[in-house]
């Protein structure tokens, strides 16, 4: 399974209709996009561990999307919802990171990490 990982702070002077727009978008894209397997998006929580003070950047907001392929996950970045999403995410982030990760369940660790 291949997760896209997203986290994200938006602009401190985002409006209300940018930011309708933007989960608005996310939404078509979530119900538009037939790879999109799974999507969970969370708003970070500060607990007071140790981890909390490592980061050198604190983003507001994560979103994870899963696909079962690269193949999906590279339809998902060429479908044209994809396009107005990203639009949206890049003009109203601050702060922005994008990365994807191959994922495995527990069992599956050591031979994701070759050991």
């Amino acid at each position: 399974m291949i997760a896209h990982v997203v986290l994200f702070t938006p602009r401190a002077d985002l409006d209300p209709a940018a930011q309708e727009a933007l989960v608005a978008s996310l939404e078509r894209a979530c119900s538009d996009i037939p790879q999109i397997r799974r999507v969970r998006v969370g708003r970070r929580r500060v607990l007071g561990y140790a981890y909390d003070t490592i980061s050198p950047v604190h983003f507001e907001y994560a979103a994870i999307l899963e696909f079962d392929s690269e193949a999906d996950l590279h339809a998902y970045l060429q479908h044209p919802a994809h396009a107005e999403i990203g639009q949206r995410f890049t003009s109203s982030a601050a702060v922005a990171v994008a990365h994807d990760f191959e994922i495995v369940d527990a069992g599956g660790i050591r031979q994701l990490v070759n050991l």
